[in-house]
């Protein structure tokens, strides 16, 4: 089949479309991206790319088409609306000429944030009249809101419009939290269209590979990785790991990049937190397994607002698949998976209490009773986000456009 895969972000940035590509090719597809320049967390361009560089490219044997952006910068709202709107304007431009010139059996969108990701693939499901398929992994409008971005109601109204046209042109609406059912049905009659297709854990979680790391502090580790953003809910964790600031033997170690590490790193200076929480920055995903089986448990938090009640963050599947046991401050769909497959404990995102007397439990709990949890979670893992079998839905699902 020829299929056209849209998404402002692709390899080398690091998101869970690039399995799907790669898994299509493998099957005998031929896949064409339409994306951006890379600049994805860091704001900046990627050696080696920009204007004049690297704009076609061969990836994989996928064919990549990358269209300029304003970068995402330091992502300040003026910033990164800019940076949206770029990608919508010239992948809409560029996908007019694709539609004209090449031929394509069906539009995949993995629609993270923004949602007018889609807008590109809209307009060649239009000239082309074939089927688009939205993979939703991030609810819009409710993004805007939960992010502190933005709370003007005529905005807010001007994207849920574009949202419920999005949708009314997708063939299929593809969901990565069951949650998401809710807020999309809420917005129109779509629910006939409505398929759950979760994420998964990347290979390198089932893999055995040796990267070399620095060093962590002795202790009790509990482990974060991920977006260090406003839904992660860091004020509450960082007032929980400043009541456990004189309990030396329990240690904070954040993995990742967002728009709230200066935050986090001035609190920790603040609060002279130095010796229990540790705030270590962004590594390659590669080496997210190494760094995990130096924690004793992982940590997902989430604010406790609809939109992220409603969401599966996740690293959740990475954490199970890595067999680590999981302490959660989140309500919704992420405390419901921790409570159903046994592989740890979470409490409401405002239970303070409740977290630290959950962290002084699994502190106190034997090797073996730890391994318990996270053999859980990995065999719960197996059987609901293994990659093969979600690999082998989507697959049949674009085939049966034909």
């Amino acid at each position: 089949m020829n299929i056209l895969f849209v998404t402002q972000y692709f390899y080398p940035e690091e998101f869970r479309g690039n399995d799907i590509v790669f898994d299509w090719i493998k099957r005998g597809n031929n896949v064409t991206v339409l994306t951006a320049i890379p600049n994805y967390p860091s704001g900046k361009t990627y050696k080696g790319y920009g204007f004049f560089k690297k704009r076609k490219e061969m990836v994989n044997g996928v064919n990549v088409i990358r269209v300029p952006v304003i970068t995402r910068g330091n992502a300040s709202g003026i910033r990164l609306m800019l940076n949206y709107l770029s990608f919508v304007i010239s992948g809409s431009s560029y996908g007019f000429y694709l539609a004209l010139t090449k031929k394509y059996d069906c539009v995949f969108v993995q629609q993270l944030s923004p949602v007018t990701i889609a807008l590109p693939g809209i307009v060649v499901k239009k000239i082309k009249k074939i089927p688009l398929y939205l993979w939703v992994l991030d609810l819009w409008p409710e993004s805007l809101t939960s992010a502190g971005d933005i709370n003007n109601k005529f905005i807010l109204i001007f994207f849920e419009k574009i949202v419920r046209f999005i949708y009314h042109n997708s063939e299929k609406i593809l969901i990565s939290s069951k949650g998401f059912k809710y807020s999309i049905c809420k917005k129109g009659d779509f629910e006939n269209k409505i398929l759950y297709f979760p994420n998964w854990a990347e290979d390198i979680y089932t893999q055995k590979l040796n990267y070399s790391i620095p060093p962590l502090p002795d202790g009790f580790i509990i482990m974060f990785a991920g977006n260090i953003g406003e839904a992660q809910n860091f004020e509450t964790v960082l007032e929980i790991s400043k009541k456990l600031k004189y309990n030396k033997e329990i240690k904070f170690v954040f993995l990742g990049d967002g728009r709230k590490k200066r935050w986090v790193e001035e609190f920790i200076l603040r609060e002279k937190l130095h010796e229990t929480v540790f705030c270590l920055g962004r590594f390659p995903l590669k080496l997210m397994p190494a760094f995990f089986e130096k924690a004793d448990v992982m940590l997902a938090s989430l604010k406790d607002e609809e939109i992220f009640n409603l969401t599966l963050p996740a690293k959740v599947q990475a954490y199970m698949m890595s067999k680590k046991p999981i302490i959660g401050l989140m309500n919704g769909e992420g405390m419901e998976l921790i409570n159903e497959s046994k592989c740890g404990y979470c409490v409401s995102p405002s239970n303070i209490d409740g977290f630290i007397e959950c962290v002084t439990m699994m502190k106190n709990m034997n090797k073996n009773e730890l391994q318990q949890l996270g053999e859980n979670g990995f065999d719960f893992a197996m059987r609901y986000f293994n990659k093969v079998t979600i690999m082998d839905k989507f697959h049949r699902l674009i085939v049966s456009s034909r």
